[in-house]
């Protein structure tokens, strides 16, 4: 039995992989655990959205619909590999399928066929929705495969869980043709080899150094200074550096400058980078978060 990763350990384990990641406002608390239990978790589920476009997909998957409230995954794998948290906990996404199946995943071994609808998937698989339109016809780019790959692997190695863990709806639930456009047998085999190999996060415990004799390093990218750096009057070198990256970014919103006084052209700049990381609404004020600070990599002044 496994308990359910908290959303700290989720984005953790997600970055360990390599995976970018854009959280959603609200991610952390949209659930469906008022509905039925969360947990024990057992394995990961791969759909396919049904629809094209990053951002209504996702608030899509983040809201539902009239006739199926969300979140309607835990994540949304967008056509360039970026992976949009948008739940924390019991999520819309798998239904009812196979006990057979369910306990084939349990003891990772040969999945049967899926021909009964017996057991509420939403309590043990997380979920993960990747945009295309399910035709046969729209393409998987490769790097929405790596993505795919990569999350699953995420999440099974956060829990030491092995490919066989990684099932499709279409395996899962009877009359699903979800994934379609690659086969979940050609992806197990990328996980597989993916869990196969150590993540990029350091040792546990790493080798002791001498204080003395190891100075440390000046970090390449200027680290978050919290949200309440960014008010009107400040003034800072990291404002300038800030700025240029916006305008490198395609975002700048500048008549003069960027200069190192905080702006309004500064916050519009922000905003436009938040839209293109896939933020809208209050998600896009202007006002810089952290993940989205550590995706423009400030260079360190």
């Amino acid at each position: 039995m496994a308990t359910p990763l908290t959303a700290d350990r989720l984005l953790a384990a997600l970055l360990a992989e390599g995976v970018t990641v854009v959280e959603h406002p609200g991610w952390r608390t949209n659930n469906r655990n008022h509905m039925g239990p969360w947990g024990p978790v057992h394995g990961v589920m791969i759909h396919h959205t049904v629809t094209t476009g990053t951002a209504s997909s996702v608030d899509l998957c983040f809201r539902g619909h009239s006739k199926l409230p969300g979140p309607l995954c835990h994540g949304v794998i967008a056509k360039d590999g970026t992976v949009h948290l948008v739940g924390n906990g019991r999520a819309n996404h798998a239904g009812s399928g196979d006990d057979d199946v369910l306990r084939a995943v349990i003891s990772e071994g040969e999945l049967p066929p899926d021909n009964e609808a017996n057991t509420d998937g939403n309590r043990h698989f997380y979920g993960f929705e990747a945009v295309n339109l399910g035709d046969g016809k729209d393409p998987w780019p490769a790097v929405q495969l790596l993505a795919i790959e990569r999350a699953a692997a995420a999440v099974c190695r956060a829990h030491g869980w092995n490919e066989r863990s990684v099932i499709g709806h279409l395996e899962w639930q009877p009359g699903k043709i979800d994934p379609r456009g690659f086969t979940m047998d050609s992806m197990r085999t990328r996980i597989g080899k993916r869990l196969g190999t150590p993540t990029q996060t350091p040792a546990t415990q790493p080798p002791k150094k001498d204080p003395v004799k190891t100075a440390p390093k000046k970090p390449k990218y200027e680290p978050f200074p919290g949200a309440s750096f960014f008010k009107v009057g400040r003034n800072s070198p990291v404002v300038t550096a800030m700025g240029k990256r916006l305008v490198a970014e395609g975002c700048g919103r500048y008549t003069v400058g960027p200069g190192p006084t905080w702006s309004q052209a500064d916050r519009n700049s922000y905003a436009a980078w938040q839209r293109k990381c896939g933020y809208s609404g209050a998600g896009a004020d202007g006002i810089p978060g952290k993940t989205s600070w550590d995706r423009l990599k400030v260079p360190n002044v």
